[in-house]
């Protein structure tokens, strides 16, 4: 037991010793405007050390000053440590004991305010650094977007999520039809995996298990009931909710009006609502769906992003519940079809079950071009291989790899490849890896 607690304890002294190698990178970092103050201290501490030399040795202090040389040769032998080191050594602590306090006196100052010294350098790097980031515009929903999402933050500030608001299940469903909004529920993941708050973010995705009327319905879905009630509606809180949850980008709903999910079947059958999609499929396919009703609005918030934005990422997530009914709002579809930005599906691991079974992942492309008007430029795809025993597991719920198998030339020329994969026990997409290979192609974007 001992053993393993000093293990514990050595794991524990490593992570944080990691940590704060981490985080003292970062204040090197260029464009935090650090390095430059910092150099320009260290040259006026020297170039004050030295006036004050010849200020003691030509002035009043000679006396003084020939006293402390004295006392500081006494401390050592020539032989052993020459006087010059003595004096070299002397000015490094003092320069040391000079930088110390300035560090202490930020601290205090910090904290009187109210924020932590770590907050502050967050907020510091998130301004002077991640705010020269590529300009990124993510369309989706589900936990494929927060995925994305907490991959990229580490790599800009300039990201804008447009997040599909037709959930009609869950804690979403129950706000939705108590309160008449839009469906929180995405939103609520987006935010948390945006925010720069560790604790905010757990907060915001805590689900109550018990109380009347409170479980199942998670904090971040009942804040957002709470400030799109107090401004009568969520777009008039948007300012709001930004400032409130400190998130490292924008967050936008696709609509600011409910809207409910029509799919309409091979067999001539249409299903409503999102919920009800893969569970009333059976052996047909879905051929297409609509929002209803029809003409939905967004934010001019989500256009401009769109106009201004260097790459536009579809998913990952899934197919006709999450990344194409935010396409379904007609002033967003126009604006990407009108951008001319390049365009890029993350192509799903796994088809998913009554939704996409049966269906390749050409059919996923061809699905997005017939509703958006518009093919996408990449498809981005793992090429790292799913491990056997996932893909049994996968398998026996009716889910399938979505490979190249009989792809047509014509995406064999749109497909980007990297190894994706997430190791562990189920298919999903690694975020860092992933946040990587679209800035990937946003370099080969820019140089071409």
């Amino acid at each position: 037991m001992s053993g393993s607690l000093r293990e514990r304890g050595r794991g524990e002294m490593g992570v944080a010793a990691r940590h704060a190698t981490r985080r003292a990178r970062m204040w090197m970092e260029p464009g935090l405007g650090v390095k430059r103050w910092l150099g320009l201290f260290v040259a006026c501490t020297l170039v004050g050390a030295v006036g004050f030399l010849h200020f003691t040795w030509t002035g009043p202090l000679h006396f003084v000053a020939t006293r402390w040389i004295l006392w500081l040769n006494a401390l050592t032998s020539p032989e052993v440590l020459p006087l010059y080191v003595v004096g070299m050594t002397v000015m490094a602590l003092a320069l040391g004991g000079a930088l110390l306090s300035i560090v202490m006196l930020n601290r205090s100052m910090l904290r009187s305010t109210g924020t932590a010294p770590e907050t502050a350098l967050d907020v510091i790097y998130s301004h002077r650094t991640l705010s020269r980031g590529p300009r990124l515009l993510a369309v989706g929903g589900g936990t494929g977007l927060s995925n994305l999402l907490m991959g990229l933050k580490t790599h800009t500030g300039n990201l804008t999520a447009v997040v599909t608001v037709a959930d009609d299940g869950g804690s979403s469903g129950r706000l939705r039809e108590s309160l008449d909004m839009i469906a929180p529920g995405d939103l609520t993941d987006c935010y948390a995996a945006l925010s720069d708050s560790p604790v905010l973010a757990r907060l915001l995705l805590h689900r109550f298990d018990r109380g009347e009327g409170l479980a199942g319905h998670t904090f971040g879905n009942l804040l957002l009931a709470t400030l799109s009630e107090e401004q009568g509606g969520l777009q008039g809180a948007m300012r709001d909710i930004h400032e409130v949850l400190r998130v490292r980008g924008q967050v936008f709903p696709a609509t600011t009006r409910p809207a409910t999910l029509v799919a309409r079947l091979s067999d001539g059958r249409e299903v409503r609502g999102e919920s009800a999609l893969s569970g009333e499929v059976g052996a047909a396919r879905v051929v297409d769906v609509r929002l209803e009703p029809p003409g939905l609005p967004t934010l001019p918030a989500v256009l401009d992003a769109v106009r201004d934005a260097e790459l536009i990422v579809l998913g990952p997530g899934s197919l006709f519940t999450s990344i194409i009914p935010a396409l379904l709002v007609p002033d967003i579809a126009r604006a990407v079809r009108e951008a001319g930005t390049p365009i890029v599906y993350v192509a799903s691991l796994m088809s998913e079950p009554g939704e996409t079974t049966g269906l390749s992942l050409e059919d996923h492309v061809r699905a997005i071009t017939a509703h958006l008007g518009r093919a996408p430029d990449w498809v981005l795809m793992n090429s790292t291989p799913i491990p056997g025993d996932v893909q049994a597991r996968y398998a026996a719920e009716g889910a399938h790899v979505l490979d190249l198998n009989g792809a047509s030339h014509d995406l064999h020329g749109r497909i980007r490849s990297a190894p994706l994969l997430q190791p562990g026990l189920t298919a999903r997409h690694d975020p860092e890896a992933l946040a990587l290979a679209l800035l990937g192609l946003i370099a080969r974007a820019r140089a071409a």
